[in-house]
């Protein structure tokens, strides 16, 4: 039987997300779905909207059977290592045979054609990239240029493929699986609704409209009708509790202080920190006194504001270059699972039997590896572990800021 694989962040779980569910659970009509999900951080650089374990269970209410949480080291990336490590993990579960995505484009023809020449890297490709990349443009542009002049397709127009942030991703999930030849067949649904960047509220409004929304204390009749009724009460449970929503600029004075302290030769060896950005970055930690300030004294043509985000992030967590170089030697070391459901609690003895990582269930599990220094997931396991405690430092209510929930918060469960 198949088993259906998703790669997302639900940041929140939406009516989207949902649609997007529904139609590959009918395509493919699987025995269990397995999700894939970032942790307290995302692909963009910004802290969720709230906790990893509330957001697995909207996924188990909508109709996933089990959540692994991706590591914070693939999850905070660009998209190609976001989609690596996430397929990987996937395929470490052992049970895993198809995986679904969201595309702007809704046909896998074109992101194929696209992924397949990214994936052999041909040298005339790698030489019109370099070309680009010499000229000052940021390495998206770059691409997207050097991919239109190598493919054979003169009518595949490549800049509007790419302006669409799901096929962007997708095409990355395609590139993953041709590169590292992973057994796992694609299917793509067409994405429904506004664009990820829409703040336009509606039955299918975007994460970022409903993040936006719910960050300004929006009414329940705007957001509500945006999200299925459970995703809903259980983000309305974590805003009552004092633990939602939790917003990018909840960061600030971390980083400000993060970046006012430490040396600019500390600062060049964090990953993404190239070409001399430290002494951009210390300028502006000087010069300027809120995050978004920040931001915009750092950008350039190569760095975007979401390259920015994420660089200011890993400075936070003191992630640096040589980590990052043997996370991605070793792919994925553990399997940490935030939610099951009664089916999922099932599959998780086949994942247990079948694959050859750690399957990570409980906090004493947790402790288990971090507590063995000779353990391979320890270092990526840790960075986990401080992901989660400086998220919980965001929390709205300050009682609820407490340390260490990855040892003592059980496993989202839905029993049907």
């Amino acid at each position: 039987m198949a088993v259906l694989g998703i790669v997302a962040e639900f940041n929140p779980f939406h009516n989207g997300h949902q649609y997007l569910l529904k139609q590959a659970i009918d395509q493919i009509q699987p025995s269990a779905v397995i999700c894939v999900m970032s942790g307290p951080f995302t692909q963009r650089g910004e802290p969720a909207i709230c906790s990893k374990w509330a957001r697995a269970e909207m996924a188990l209410q909508a109709g996933v059977d089990l959540v692994i949480e991706l590591p914070f080291c693939f999850a905070a990336r660009s998209a190609y290592y976001f989609a690596r490590g996430a397929l990987l993990v996937l395929h470490q579960t052992g049970v895993v045979s198809h995986i679904a995505f969201g595309s702007e484009s809704g046909r896998l023809e074109p992101l194929t054609s696209v992924a397949r020449l990214l994936a052999s890297e041909p040298e005339a490709y790698r030489s019109l990239l370099k070309h680009y990349l010499a000229q000052g443009l940021s390495f998206p542009v770059a691409r997207s240029h050097a991919l239109q002049n190598s493919l054979p397709d003169p009518d595949l127009q490549i800049g509007e493929l790419l302006r669409g942030s799901n096929n962007i991703l997708g095409i990355e999930y395609l590139h993953v699986i041709y590169g590292e030849k992973l057994p796992l067949v694609p299917i793509t649904i067409s994405r429904q609704g506004s664009t990820y960047h829409s703040t336009e509220l509606g039955s299918y409004a975007s994460a970022s409209a409903i993040r936006q929304a719910a960050g300004k204390a929006a009414p329940s009749l705007l957001i509500s009708p945006a999200m299925p009724l459970s995703s809903w009460d259980i983000l309305q449970r974590e805003i009552d509790r004092g633990c939602a929503p939790v917003l990018p600029n909840a960061l600030e004075q971390s980083i400000l202080f993060r970046l006012r302290s430490v040396s600019k030769a500390d600062l060049a060896k964090i990953y993404e920190v190239t070409e001399g950005l430290e002494n951009r970055i210390k300028d502006a930690a000087r010069t300027c006194a809120t995050l978004d300030s920040i931001r915009h004294r750092i950008k350039s043509k190569r760095y975007s504001l979401t390259r920015i985000d994420r660089v200011l992030l890993y400075a936070l967590l003191s992630l640096s270059k040589e980590q990052i170089d043997s996370f991605d030697r070793t792919g994925p070391q553990y399997l940490h699972i935030l939610g099951f459901s009664s089916k999922g609690q099932k599959i998780l003895q086949s994942i247990k039997n079948k694959s050859s990582l750690d399957v990570l269930v409980r906090g004493k599990d947790v402790a288990r590896v971090l507590n063995n220094s000779d353990h391979p997931g320890a270092p990526m396991l840790t960075l986990d572990v401080l992901a989660t405690d400086i998220y919980t430092l965001l929390f709205p209510h300050p009682p609820q800021r407490t340390a260490g929930r990855d040892f003592n918060t059980p496993p989202a469960r839905v029993y049907t």
